[in-house]
């Protein structure tokens, strides 16, 4: 019977308690770095060694198409692949075709480039937010000057020494679009199908999935799939501590718990049931 007890208390602890471990685990890795083993993909290692195959001074483009709801992991993602760029000397331009994300991107290219010490218009640039996306990948096909004749602060294009003799895609070394939305395809259809530039996506896990054909085909070189691509990319640029890496060790230390307290939970409902027919 004591022992019959003492699983019966244990199914009726009080569910908060589980609640509360959870979030401390939780929480307990974003602050103390934990360090789980993270295995690069293929498909991520391919976007990594585009970029640093380029030489220094080649433009890369990084669409940044997310929202604050998206942000969590395609934030850290976009952070890591534009670290890279300017790392290697490489400059970026950055578009924003999701209207509650043009603040959020200005934010964080403004303050990635503050790390390395990049100035506006030489090393990047930034030409922020047009309606009727499919159109104006099509016209940046021809010329970005015709959808952007000025940039998101308002400078004209031909005032930016790093726009000089650039003028369509066939000036840029690649695109690595990070995209949460299916604006991803639009870049595949036109950038890529119509205009033949190079493309690799950063999606959100969930979109992950539908993308794979596309990298099978050719279409796009490589895919940087959710907060676990984003991990990957960290590490391989020699950011492991950054803040993708960060949250795969909660989420990592988070399941374990909960596998174990499914586990718990079982072994008491069927001991306890047991005690009981005794």
């Amino acid at each position: 019977m004591a022992q019959a007890s003492f699983w019966q208390k244990l199914m009726d602890i009080d569910r908060r308690w589980i609640y509360l471990v959870i979030g401390i685990v939780t929480f307990v890795p974003m602050l103390h770095y934990v360090g789980m083993p993270v295995q690069v993909t293929s498909e991520v290692k391919a976007v990594y060694d585009r970029v640093e195959s380029l030489p220094p001074g080649s433009i890369v483009m990084v669409p940044m198409e997310f929202d604050p709801a998206t942000a969590a992991e395609l934030e850290p993602m976009a952070k890591a692949v534009v670290r890279h760029c300017f790392s290697r000397g490489l400059k970026v331009m950055t578009t924003a075709f999701m209207i509650d994300g043009v603040v959020l991107v200005e934010r964080d290219l403004r303050e990635v480039a503050a790390e390395y010490g990049k100035e506006y218009g030489k090393d990047y640039i930034y030409l922020g937010y047009k309606p009727y996306m499919e159109i104006v990948l099509l016209n940046m096909g021809e010329n970005f000057r015709k959808p952007f004749p000025r940039d998101y602060y308002g400078n004209r294009l031909d005032d930016l020494p790093m726009m000089q003799g650039v003028n369509n895609y066939s000036n840029i070394s690649c695109i690595v679009g990070i995209n949460a939305t299916s604006g991803a395809d639009y870049w595949i259809n036109y950038a890529n199908g119509r205009y033949g530039a190079p493309l690799a996506l950063g999606v959100t896990a969930v979109m992950a999935t539908d993308y794979y054909a596309f990298l099978q085909s050719g279409q796009i070189f490589g895919l940087i799939g959710g907060l676990k691509g984003a991990a990957e990319y960290e590490k391989l640029i020699g950011r492991p501590k950054d803040v993708a890496n960060r949250s795969m060790d909660a989420v990592s230390v988070a399941h374990v718990f909960i596998i174990l307290f499914i586990v718990i939970g079982n072994i008491a409902f069927f001991a306890g049931g047991r005690g009981k027919r005794r």
